[in-house]
């Protein structure tokens, strides 16, 4: 009876204890997503301030709607030589064939070919 009731105390304190780690946990990776949200958002307002800059630095030699579209249109030109650049990559890496792994399977197949035959040793030349 006394084991039983200690088994039943740790199990309860290991419960718990296990409660609470798990509570803590489920902050930590809150945190850790607010932080990562507030990193993009500093991000995104930073580069905002700093294209903003851009349109007033250029607003002191032309008129300021003809500042904003010039900086409008070197954003637009440069998400766009992105893209083109960008678009060109995943088509390098299809198909995914393990060319080294395929290149082996089938010198094993030829291996297993040749040797099927009799005794002979495989030289790695076709005789």
């Amino acid at each position: 009876m006394l084991v039983r009731n200690e088994l039943k105390l740790a199990q309860a304190a290991v419960t718990r204890k296990g409660k609470q780690a798990g509570v803590g946990i489920g902050m930590l990776g809150r945190a850790g997503l607010i932080a990562c949200t507030a990193w993009r958002l500093i991000a995104l307002y930073g580069m905002a301030c700093l294209i903003a800059c851009a349109v007033i630095a250029i607003s002191a030699v032309v008129a300021a709607w003809l500042a904003a579209l010039m900086v409008g249109v070197a954003l637009v030109a440069a998400a766009g030589v992105a893209a083109l650049l960008g678009i060109g990559r995943p088509q390098k890496a299809t198909p995914p064939v393990p060319e080294e792994a395929a290149a082996s399977i089938k010198t094993d197949v030829e291996v297993v070919k040749y040797s099927v035959g009799g005794d002979r040793i495989w030289t790695g030349r076709r005789p």
